[in-house]
C-alpha cells in the first residue's frame, strides 16, 4: 500500500509541468493557473483510492484539473448572476440587435413558465447556474431524477419553440 502511495506521489510530481501548461490554457492567468494546479494536487491526493491501476494517469489528473476549473467558473458566473424572475421586460438591461430577439426572449419566458412545476422547477435552477448535485439535494430527489427533468423540460421547450416558429 505505501509503494503504490509513493508512486502515485512521484507521478503526480512529475506531471506539474504538464498541468501547469493545461492550467495556464485554462485561465490566461499565471496566478489562477498555479492556484488550479495546487487544487487539483490535493484533489488527486485527496481521491487517490479513486485512481483505477492501468488507466491513464496524466488524463485522470488533467480531468480532475478540468472539472474543478468548471466548477469554479460555474460558481464565479452563479455569484455575479442576478435573476429578475419579474414578467416585466423593462426591467431588463439587455440590448437587443433587433425585435426579433425581443420576441424571442417573450417566447422563451413563455414557454418556460408553461411547463409543468415538476420540468419548470428544477430546469429554471439549472439555467441560473446550480450544478445536477445542488438542484438533487435541494429539490430532495434523486440526481438522476433531476437530469431526467432538465432533459424533458429541454426536449419541451425545444417542440414549443420549433412550433412557434414554424407560425
Amino acid at each position: 500500500m505505501a509503494v503504490k502511495s509513493l508512486q502515485f506521489r512521484e507521478e503526480l510530481v512529475q506531471l506539474q509541468k504538464n498541468m501547469m501548461n493545461f492550467a495556464l490554457t485554462l485561465t490566461t492567468n499565471y496566478d489562477e493557473a498555479e492556484d488550479l494546479t495546487q487544487e487539483t494536487l490535493l484533489k488527486a491526493l485527496d481521491n487517490q483510492d479513486k485512481f483505477v491501476e492501468n488507466t491513464n494517469f496524466k488524463g485522470w489528473v488533467l480531468t480532475i484539473m478540468r472539472n474543478l476549473f468548471i466548477n469554479n467558473y460555474r460558481q464565479t458566473a452563479r455569484d455575479y448572476t442576478l435573476f429578475d424572475s419579474s414578467v416585466n421586460l423593462y426591467n431588463l438591461k439587455a440590448d437587443f440587435e433587433s425585435p426579433e430577439h425581443c420576441c424571442n426572449f417573450q417566447h422563451i419566458e413563455k414557454a418556460i413558465e408553461g411547463l409543468n412545476n415538476e420540468l419548470k422547477h428544477p430546469f429554471s435552477m439549472y439555467i441560473t447556474g446550480y450544478k445536477y448535485d445542488e438542484i438533487a439535494e435541494n429539490l430532495g430527489l434523486p440526481l438522476g431524477t433531476v437530469k431526467s427533468r432538465i432533459f424533458f423540460a429541454r426536449r419541451e421547450l425545444q417542440k414549443q419553440l420549433k412550433e412557434l416558429e414554424l407560425n
